[in-house]
């Protein structure tokens, strides 16, 4: 039986409402069901192989709702689409998450496998850079921040392949861009 068919099989109430959320991304987001995309991925895989690459290969997503109630989806790994087809890139994009209170900004980086002094963490304006090298693991995010921080402020630490940044924001409103008049 293909996975499709298993798919729509399902009886469970949890498993029809799981399904229907899909279907329901799927249509307001244009994207492909979690079948066809891995579908997809498994072909480029095998054309990988058929060529002599190996991997590792990572791919995943997190779905969560944001406060607006609207589906997030945040994929990570080394697996990304380019023009519609799964390419394979040499470093991987880390699962990160973002939390801001009235203070402070806190990034959380999963990098598992690698050692806290090879991880390299750089602030530019309004985005945090986050790169770690050991061995065959590579690991490179860029992530655009909610508000100003004060650079000097940023406390890190790593336990447990998951890096934890700690940034105090800057007093006032953030500046959101800059207005050009018209002549």
């Amino acid at each position: 039986m293909s996975g499709k068919r298993r798919w729509e099989r399902w009886e469970d109430p949890f498993d029809r409402w799981f399904r229907e959320f899909f279907e329901e991304i799927n249509r307001r987001f244009s994207i492909p069901t979690p079948y066809e995309l891995f579908e997809q991925i498994e072909r480029e895989f095998e054309d990988l192989e058929k060529r002599g690459i190996r991997g590792p290969f990572i791919y995943g997503f997190s779905i969560s709702i944001g406060p607006d109630g609207k589906p997030t989806i945040k994929e990570f790994g080394n697996v990304k689409k380019f023009y519609g087809k799964p390419t394979i890139e040499e470093e991987r994009e880390p699962l990160a998450d973002v939390y801001e209170d009235e203070k402070t900004v806190t990034v959380i980086v999963e990098m598992p496998g690698v050692n806290k002094e090879d991880i390299k963490i750089r602030i530019d304006d309004d985005r945090l850079i986050v790169s770690a090298q050991t061995g065959d693991r590579k690991y490179y995010k860029e992530i655009t921040l909610p508000a100003k921080v004060k650079k000097e402020s940023a406390k890190a630490s790593y336990k447990n392949g998951v890096l934890e940044l700690k940034l105090e924001k800057e007093k006032g409103r953030r500046e959101e861009g800059y207005e050009i008049k018209v002549e």
